[in-house]
């Protein structure tokens, strides 16, 4: 379980991919907390270290989480959000993130707000089903408030500079393509009311 509070940008040196799935390879200071068998997020993405250096580690990523996600997309150089899996009792700064994707989505609008920034995404309406207008969305694996649903198949958050500065998601750009997970809480509530309604 994460929070969507970014520990630190990493950045990816290596990737191998097979017919299986893929092997991702990230340096990053956080490699000195982990060990081999530990889950850490990787834009929002839980995965496991399978190998752990002083300064980077690898974790596969199997065909189902490549399908879901952007992870297949990811090359040497590019920056990644990474955050450490929550020790119990520690403090639940952003929201409950599993670390299991739902969908990805498409930049398609910036556009500045006083000294915040508004991202537009656009996303499948299966999705935006689960969001609600000052409700939970992690955006890349960072925690964030939906600001605005401004269309069918459209949300917008809204980022202040401290979390520009501290995610991938200050170098974001029109037409990047970028993990999305709804709350779980709405999920939960979509398929017990299903439940109940269908029983009917």
């Amino acid at each position: 379980m994460f929070t969507g509070l970014i520990a630190d940008l990493g950045e990816v040196v290596g990737c191998r991919a097979d017919a299986e799935g893929e092997t991702i390879e990230v340096g990053t200071k956080l490699a000195r907390e982990l060990s081999e068998g530990d889950s850490i997020a990787l834009d929002g993405v839980c995965l496991t270290a399978t190998r752990v250096t002083e300064d980077a580690f690898a974790a596969q990523a199997m065909a189902e989480t490549l399908r879901r996600s952007a992870l297949s997309e990811l090359r040497p150089g590019r920056r990644v959000n990474l955050e450490l899996a929550l020790r119990l009792g520690d403090r639940l700064g952003g929201h409950i993130v599993q670390g299991h994707v739902d969908g990805v989505g498409t930049l398609v609008e910036v556009r500045t707000d006083g000294f915040a920034r508004v991202l537009a995404v656009e996303a499948e309406p299966a999705l935006l089903v689960h969001m609600v207008e000052k409700g939970s969305v992690a955006l890349a694996g960072v925690s964030l408030t939906v600001s605005a649903l401004s269309a069918a198949d459209r949300f917008e958050v809204s980022l202040i500079p401290e979390t520009l500065k501290r995610t991938t998601l200050g170098a974001a750009a029109v037409g990047d393509r970028l993990n999305i997970e709804v709350d779980v809480l709405a999920k939960h509530v979509e398929r017990l009311v299903g439940s109940t309604l269908s029983a009917r």
